[in-house]
């Protein structure tokens, strides 16, 4: 999966957290070029994967 596949599928993961939060707001969910590998290295943080491991993961969601 490349980067533009991986941003896509996010769009798609945020609007379902979005329907499943009404409390998040655009702000929230929306990443500037390079915020996503921002996100994805404290997801690696906290769940002990790698970026690999977590990309194929939000690629099955």
């Amino acid at each position: 999966m490349n980067e533009q596949e991986l941003e896509g599928k996010w769009k798609q993961v945020k609007g379902k957290f979005k329907q499943k939060y009404g409390e998040i707001t655009d702000d929230d969910t929306t990443y500037s070029e390079g915020k996503f590998d921002e996100m994805l290295g404290k997801l690696e943080e906290k769940t002990g994967k790698t970026k690999a491991a977590l990309k194929e993961e939000i690629s099955k969601l």
